[in-house]
C-alpha cells in the first residue's frame, strides 16, 4: 500500500450526532459521514441517549465515510475516538445490552445525591483528589444513580456481570468485539478525569472516592493513555485495524488546535462551550470556579494537565430556538435573523437550562429572558441568543485570567473551533467582548482531528507533535472594534441578568 494512500479514521461521538472522518497526513479531511441521534427528555432536567442507537450510528458512519472516499480497512492505519465526555452508560458484560439509557452530561437528576455528598466536606469534598467540585455534570454520580434505580443492578455490578463507562469506552468495547469476542474495556485519562473517581496524580481510580460515591471498582474500565494501541477492530469493515487514540471531545479539540505548550488556550463552540488552558505537567487548582483536568497523555510520556471552563448551553440554545420555539428552520438562520436588528434592544437571554456551570456553579439557576419591552422583536431575541454565548465565554475567560499567573501568563488571543464559529456576527462580538483577537483555524472541526492525531501518533503515521503544529493554519482573525465603554455597559447588564436567574429551584423541586 502506497504511503500516500493510507489514512487515519476518527469517530466523533457527540451530544447530538455521531460522525466518522478520514484524515490524510496533512490533517485535512478526505471524507466524512454523520448521523444525528434522538434526544430523550423523560422529565424536566433529565437528558438521555439510546446507547444502542449510537453504536449502530457509529457503524453506519464508519461505512459511509469509507464508501465516500472509496477506501477499505487496508487504507486505514488507525482509528481514534473522541466523545461527549461525562455521558454514562452501564451494560451487561455478556450481552452488550445497556441496562438503562445513557445518562447525558447535561442531566441534573443526581442533584439530591450530590447535595447529600456535599453535606460532609462541602462541594469541594473530593477536589484535592480529582480536581472537580461536586456537581451533577460528572460521570461518577450518574453511574451510582443507575445502579440504585435499576432493579438488581447494584448486586449484578458487584458480582462482575455489568460494565460501565463513558461513550469512548462503550464504542471501544463494541469496536473490539463486544460481549462475543471479549471487547476491550478501557478508557483514557482525559475521560477518566471527568468521572470524579480518578486521582489526578496517580491516574488511577481512587478507592475512597469510589466507595463514597458508591461505584464498585470492578465495574470500571482500565485507565490508559490517550495515544496507544488498545485493541483491534473485530468484526466489521475495519476488522484488524488498531484503535489507538482516545480523547474526550474538549481535550481532542485542544490537541487538534495544537495547544501543546503551557499557556495556550482554545475555546470550542458546540452544544456547550468549553475553554481549556494548557498548564503543562503541573496540576494547577483554580480559585475562580474552573476545573482541573488531564489535557492529554501520549503513551509513556508524562500527563499534561489543563484548567477548563465549561458552559452547559450555547449551541444547544440555537437548537432550542429552532425546535422548541420554531423561530428558525435551521441553525444558520439565527445569524440572518439577528442581523435584522442593530443591537440586542436591551434583551438578555440567560440559558441556564441545566443550572449555570463555570465559573458560577449554581445548580439552582434556570433559564431567563430579561429586558423585554414592547420594542423587542424576534430579531432582538435571536441576537440575545448569540450574545449569551459570548457573554458566558467572557465570564469563563475572566476566571481563567485570574488563575493565569500560575498557569502560563495572560491570554493574547483565543483560538476557536466548533460549529458555531462559522457565525461571523458571533465571532466579531466575541472579539469585541473579550478585547483580544479571536482566531479560527482552516480546519474548524478540530475535535475529531485531535482524535485522529492521537491515534496516528501511536502507530507512527505522524512521527511527532511537531507535525501537528506544522499542519495548523489560520483561516480568519477577528479583532476588537466596539468601544470599551459600550462593552462594559453590555457586560454589566449581562451580570445583572445572571443575578436574576439564581435561586429559582427550591428544595422541594427535584
Amino acid at each position: 500500500m502506497s504511503a500516500s494512500r493510507t489514512y487515519v479514521l476518527a469517530i466523533d461521538q457527540g451530544t447530538t450526532s455521531t460522525r466518522a472522518v478520514v484524515f490524510d497526513r496533512a490533517g485535512k479531511p478526505v471524507a466524512s459521514d454523520q448521523i444525528e441521534h434522538e434526544q430523550i427528555f423523560p422529565r424536566a432536567g433529565w437528558v438521555e441517549h439510546d446507547a444502542l442507537e449510537i453504536w449502530e450510528n457509529a457503524r453506519r458512519v464508519i461505512g459511509g465515510a469509507l464508501s465516500r472516499a472509496n477506501l477499505n480497512s487496508r487504507h486505514i492505519e488507525a482509528v481514534g475516538i473522541t466523545n461527549q465526555r461525562e455521558t454514562t452508560v452501564v451494560w451487561e458484560k455478556a450481552t452488550g445490552q445497556p441496562i438503562h439509557h445513557a445518562v447525558v452530561w447535561q442531566d441534573t437528576r443526581t442533584q439530591a445525591f450530590v447535595d447529600e455528598l456535599a453535606e460532609d466536606g462541602g462541594v469541594e469534598r473530593f477536589k484535592d483528589v480529582c480536581g472537580l467540585p461536586l456537581a451533577t455534570y460528572f460521570a461518577g454520580p450518574k453511574i451510582a444513580w443507575i445502579l440504585d434505580h435499576v432493579e438488581g443492578a447494584r448486586e449484578r455490578a458487584e458480582a462482575g456481570e455489568l460494565l460501565a463507562g463513558t461513550m469512548d469506552t462503550w464504542l471501544l468495547w463494541n469496536l473490539t468485539g463486544g460481549g462475543e469476542n471479549d471487547g476491550v474495556h478501557v478508557t483514557d485519562v482525559t475521560n477518566a478525569s471527568r468521572t470524579m473517581l480518578m486521582d489526578l496524580r496517580t491516574l488511577d481510580w481512587d478507592d475512597s472516592v469510589c466507595e463514597a460515591i458508591g461505584v464498585p471498582r470492578q465495574l470500571l474500565p482500565q485507565i490508559r493513555s490517550s495515544s496507544e494501541v488498545y485493541g483491534r477492530c473485530q468484526p466489521g469493515v475495519l476488522s484488524g485495524t488498531p484503535v489507538a487514540g482516545i480523547l474526550g471531545d474538549q481535550h481532542a479539540a485542544t490537541f487538534g488546535q495544537a495547544c501543546l505548550t503551557p499557556g495556550s488556550v482554545k475555546n470550542t463552540y458546540g452544544t456547550g462551550n468549553f475553554m481549556l488552558l494548557n498548564t503543562g505537567t503541573e496540576i494547577v487548582t483554580s480559585d475562580n470556579g474552573l476545573l482541573t483536568t488531564v489535557c492529554y497523555k501520549l503513551g509513556e510520556q508524562d500527563a499534561v494537565y489543563a484548567l477548563e471552563g465549561s458552559i452547559a448551553v450555547t449551541g444547544s440554545l440555537v437548537q432550542w430556538v429552532r425546535d422548541n420555539l420554531g423561530l428558525i428552520r435551521s441553525a444558520p438562520e439565527i445569524e440572518d435573523l439577528a442581523a435584522t436588528v442593530e443591537d440586542n434592544g436591551g434583551v438578555y437571554f440567560v440559558p441556564a437550562f441545566s443550572g449555570l456551570f463555570a465559573p458560577h456553579w449554581r445548580p439552582d439557576a434556570r433559564g431567563a429572558i430579561l429586558g423585554l419591552t414592547r420594542f423587542a422583536n424576534k430579531g432582538h431575541l435571536a441576537r440575545a441568543v448569540l450574545e449569551s454565548t459570548a457573554y458566558q465565554t467572557r465570564d469563563v475567560l475572566e476566571a481563567m485570567q485570574a488563575d493565569a499567573e500560575r498557569a502560563g501568563g495572560r491570554l493574547t488571543e483565543l483560538k476557536v473551533d466548533g460549529g458555531m464559529v462559522a457565525n461571523e456576527t458571533l465571532m466579531q462580538f466575541q472579539a469585541d467582548l473579550l478585547g483580544v483577537d479571536v482566531v479560527r483555524p482552516k480546519v474548524v472541526e478540530t475535535t475529531v482531528l485531535g482524535a485522529a492525531y492521537a491515534a496516528g501518533l501511536a502507530v507512527g503515521y505522524w512521527e511527532s507533535t511537531d507535525e501537528i503544529v506544522d499542519n495548523w493554519g489560520e483561516d480568519t482573525r477577528w479583532s476588537p472594534q466596539l468601544d470599551s465603554d459600550e462593552v462594559d455597559r453590555l457586560h454589566r447588564n449581562w451580570t445583572k441578568a445572571i443575578s436574576k436567574s439564581l435561586d429559582w429551584v427550591d428544595e422541594d423541586v427535584d
